[in-house]
């Protein structure tokens, strides 16, 4: 047994070769149970608020390279299905739980959360006070840790690890800050979805071309439910490989990384707004459509992920709650429509449309003399609410008035062919 001591040099409880260990970059230790396959893993630790819909929240590619905190206490009680993962595999580096459900209780449920965890070499944690540990985040705002079981624990010798050879451990992994991870969770190719409900089978309305830094499968699911054809592309897509596609629209997905980061997908952004195509973008998209206008983006302390964060609409008033998973936020000032500060205000005014009103962070961007928008939030909220659907209709009717201008320019100028 081996006695541990924390960054306030009180005694902290003994491990032993059974147990899993997590260490925070500032010393802090947490004693707990193996959950989830054995072994050592490192990352930036953070912490979800949603009491319903783990299994969509650890394959959402957002938490691509982060351990995850769920804050509700009981967590696997409906299992896993083949049906609700946001994406072809779990994304999260790591989880810690407090009460993993013994039993699995859903009509739905194929297999369990901990099977799940092990066949996807998932390193996680069960049995700690994720009060505490949260409580502690929230303070100091979130850091790099490692979760340490079964062989990880020990060193060569077959001697278990001290604390600060797996603080020293942690102190190696990467910083989110400056991470680019876009290109490793996007699609390696091409993905058609066609329309869907009462549009299946029948010719799309629009054409959507979505970039993919990490989308989550529910967002061109709610376009393709509005009768739209969803081209999700690869992260490396150029320009003219997109303009090729004659989009009606293009959407920018959400994704991992620092958006300071992501020079390319900026650039490519600002084409798409010179050629004027309609844009939408959501989380990372919402912080790329910021960059492109010239706004900077900065790390929040503790960032904002759950399924009841409250956001009102400045236009109207009206507060909705929504779904997020965020880090990062566009630095851009409230109250007031400005001039884009990119090249001269070459794209024109812009306006804070929303406002998260825990902390006043930026939650959406309106562009009020070119067609784009985007939201920080998660309008699919898959899970979460259904309230920010809208802005799906909003994306819709941002393509038709853009088409109907187009087929009116088109109309008078063949008009002014046949009359010259």
């Amino acid at each position: 047994m081996v006695n541990l001591y924390d960054s306030d040099a009180t005694a902290v409880e003994s491990f032993s070769p059974k147990d899993a260990v997590l260490v925070l970059e500032d010393g802090q230790v947490y004693v707990g149970k193996p959950f989830g396959a054995l072994g050592q893993t490192t990352a930036e630790i953070v912490f979800t608020t949603g009491m319903t819909g783990y299994q969509e929240t650890i394959t959402d590619p957002s938490y691509d390279r982060q351990i995850l905190i769920q804050t509700f206490p009981h967590i696997g009680n409906t299992g896993v299905n083949g049906e609700d993962n946001e994406s072809s595999r779990i994304w999260v580096a790591g989880y810690v739980v407090r009460e993993p459900s013994p039993n699995v209780s859903n009509w739905r449920a194929t297999g369990s959360l901990q099977d799940d965890l092990i066949g996807q070499d998932i390193v996680g944690i069960s049995g700690i006070d994720t009060r505490k540990l949260v409580r502690h985040l929230r303070s100091v705002g979130v850091m790099r840790a490692g979760i340490f079981s079964g062989n990880a624990l020990t060193q060569g010798n077959g001697e278990l690890l001290t604390a600060e050879m797996m603080r020293t451990i942690v102190e190696q992994a990467p910083q989110m800050a400056g991470a680019h991870l876009m290109d490793e969770v996007s699609t390696e190719a091409e993905e058609v979805i066609a329309p869907r409900g009462e549009f299946e089978g029948k010719e799309p309305l629009f054409k959507v071309a979505a970039l993919d830094l990490g989308i989550k499968s529910m967002t061109p699911q709610r376009l393709a439910e509005r009768g739209c054809e969803v081209h999700i592309l690869p992260q490396r897509t150029t320009f003219e490989e997109l303009e090729a596609l004659n989009p009606d629209g293009v959407f920018f997905s959400n994704g991992p990384g620092d958006p300071a980061t992501a020079h390319k997908e900026v650039a490519l952004l600002r084409e798409v707004l010179d050629r004027g195509y309609p844009f939408f973008g959501i989380c990372l998209g919402n912080q790329l459509l910021g960059r492109a206008l010239g706004f900077g983006t900065y790390k929040l302390k503790f960032g904002h992920r759950g399924i009841n964060q409250p956001v009102k609409d400045v236009d109207t008033d009206k507060v909705s709650i929504t779904s997020q998973n965020h880090g990062f936020a566009v630095d851009a000032p409230l109250g007031t429509d400005i001039a884009s500060p990119f090249d001269g205000s070459r794209f024109g005014k812009v306006r804070v449309s929303q406002i998260g009103l825990n902390d006043d962070v930026v939650e959406g961007l309106q562009c009020l003399d070119i067609p784009a928008f985007s939201v920080q939030y998660h309008p699919e909220a898959s899970a979460g609410p259904h309230d920010a659907t809208y802005l799906f209709d909003r994306f819709i009717a941002l393509m038709r008035t853009s088409q109907e201008a187009h087929d009116s320019q088109e109309h008078n100028e063949t008009e002014g062919e046949r009359n010259a």
